[in-house]
């Protein structure tokens, strides 16, 4: 291994490939800064500019003797490359198709080149990495380091995120020039809502705070397991205050399924009944006297919420007008395309030949950005498993679901069988389930959080000899 000498202490190539790599697990929800254009949908990713150093680094060291690990063996890596290898199959199925394709100046070709790009780096290239990386350390010493760098950088957005709430839901403006010091933290521009809404803290916008929270929800719940004393619930605590107050409505539901999958797995053990009752009993408490004092203002809240889905006559009706409208167009495209879609990465070019005119009836987002030729941005899909309908139609459909419950088949199992692995197993069925449903409001597999845990998730079963069960 290359070592070199710097004030008497031995630094070789594996402490600082390690080093950046808990850098960029910090640096995760860290995208509020303008970011680098030519990286495209990386551009505003933190922690991908230390992910790519690692996997560089990784490369030199194979100069040295030292083996790259691919999980080549793993059925759940395997199913991986198999869906893969689909998606670039059914996009030359539809080469005919694609070569005539153009919006906002890009062409299909272009399109697929990208988000194949996108597809390979986050699933085959950074998963092997972050494999390689926490391979290294046993399961024991990797949950414990990768919990506490989670719950490091919780503690920046909470401070930033606590004074967003300050100022904006409060109007406390005296604390506005101690939260523009942030400005000076890296990767971080700060930005107040001026309509005092919502908050997003370190990331660019409030459902990129609420997908950094579901990611690391399931580390910070087992903080209330394995510690003691109320300090153990602090970390949670955080996590449910930025998640009520960041106004992201499907984040907060999401959030909330995570507490209820905690809850459920830690009835199966029955050391922690004890534990449960107190929490319920704590729970029930605590909602009775906020009800009894704020319960005329908690009800307009969740009323609010509720009707917040609604396409007419709510302050969100723009937006849902266009999630709604865009994945009933991506269904349209999958019900014309059944078999192997319209290819990889060429939802939009059919989507918006089947868009509902209730969809872009006075709706601004289409006229000015999604519709709009000198917009650069292509509208998002919105749900991830009718874009795979849409553009690898219902084999890769098939594929991609089988998978994901392979997934959670395999994180409950590990935790049934109650070892020293079975936390991390837990805190990987609960992340999992966040980032599933997270999937049902957005369509990019780009997903950081998502793409360490099912590297985790391999690490744990690198030893473990799959079996069908024939009964």
């Amino acid at each position: 291994m290359l070592k070199t000498s710097f004030y008497n202490k031995k630094f070789t190539l594996e402490k600082v490939i390690a080093l950046l790599f808990f850098l960029g697990v910090f640096f995760i929800p860290f995208s509020s800064f303008e970011g680098l254009s030519f990286l495209g949908e990386f551009k505003k990713e933190a922690s991908f500019f230390f992910f790519i150093i690692v996997f560089l680094l990784l490369l030199i060291a194979v100069l040295f003797s030292q083996k790259i690990r691919i999980p080549f063996k793993n059925p759940l890596f395997f199913l991986l490359l198999i869906i893969v290898f689909w998606f670039f199959i059914s996009t030359l199925l539809n080469t005919h198709n694609i070569i005539h394709y153009n919006f906002k100046y890009t062409s299909g070709v272009n399109r697929f080149i990208r988000q194949y790009a996108v597809l390979i780096l986050s699933s085959v290239i950074l998963l092997v990495t972050y494999y390689n990386v926490m391979s290294r350390y046993t399961n024991v010493e990797i949950f414990n380091k990768i919990r506490k760098v989670f719950l490091a950088s919780l503690l920046v957005v909470f401070a930033y995120g606590f004074m967003e709430i300050l100022i904006v839901k409060f109007n406390i403006k005296a604390l506005r020039s101690a939260l523009l010091l942030f400005d000076y933290f890296p990767f971080t521009n700060v930005y107040i809502d001026p309509n005092g809404e919502r908050i997003s803290s370190v990331t660019y916008e409030p459902p990129a705070l609420a997908t950094y929270l579901l990611t690391i929800s399931g580390w910070m719940f087992s903080y209330i397991i394995t510690e003691k004393g109320l300090k153990r619930f602090i970390p949670s605590i955080m996590i449910l205050i930025l998640a009520l107050f960041s106004g992201s409505r499907s984040g907060l539901i999401i959030i909330g399924v995570q507490v209820l999958v905690f809850l459920l797995l830690l009835y199966n053990i029955k050391k922690y009944h004890q534990l449960l009752l107190r929490l319920a009993t704590g729970f029930a408490f605590i909602t009775l006297i906020i009800g009894i004092i704020k319960g005329p203002e908690i009800s307009d809240y969740l009323k609010e919420k509720i009707t917040s889905f609604k396409i007419y006559d709510s302050t969100h009706a723009v937006s849902n007008k266009s999630r709604f409208g865009i994945q009933y167009a991506l269904f349209q495209v999958f019900i014309d395309n059944p078999i192997s879609g319209v290819g990889y990465g060429q939802q939009t070019y059919e989507m918006i030949k089947n868009l509902p005119p209730w969809s872009t009836y006075n709706n601004w987002e289409f006229k000015i950005k999604y519709l709009n030729p000198e917009h650069p941005a292509f509208p998002p899909g919105y749900n991830l498993f009718i874009r795979i309908l849409a553009e690898t139609g219902i084999v890769g459909f098939v594929l991609f679901t089988s998978w994901i419950l392979f997934i959670l088949h395999t994180c409950f199992s590990l935790f049934k069988l109650k070892n020293q692995d079975s936390i991390l197993a837990m805190v990987l069925l609960i992340s999992m389930a966040g980032f599933i449903m997270n999937w049902f409001k957005m369509d990019t597999i780009r997903v950081f959080g998502f793409w360490i845990n099912f590297a985790l998730l391999l690490i744990l079963t690198r030893n473990i000899k799959f079996k069908i069960d024939k009964k």
